[in-house]
């Protein structure tokens, strides 16, 4: 059993160039079936981090390779094949 608040705690990585894509910030979760669809990191910050960053990163479910202890592995080609989420 895993709770939403491990998650949080977890760095998410893409496997496929090793990137670190950032702690969760939030969770989606389907309310008719219970199932949780997809998490959202921080989108990519800009200049130094000064002057904010972009929307938050949605990544579905099925992208997500492996929950380790410390990280979560997803498995993306590229950050663009995610979906952005405006705030």
């Amino acid at each position: 059993m895993l709770k939403t608040s491990d998650l949080k705690v977890k760095e998410v990585i893409n496997i496929i160039d090793g990137k670190r894509l950032g702690a969760i910030t939030d969770i989606e979760i389907d309310v008719e079936s219970g199932k949780l669809t997809s998490i959202v990191v921080p989108g990519n910050g800009r200049f130094l981090g000064l002057f904010g960053r972009n929307e938050d990163v949605i990544i579905p479910w099925e992208k997500i390779s492996k929950i380790g202890f410390d990280v979560i592995l997803v498995e993306t080609t590229t950050f663009a094949d995610l979906k952005q989420l405006d705030k």
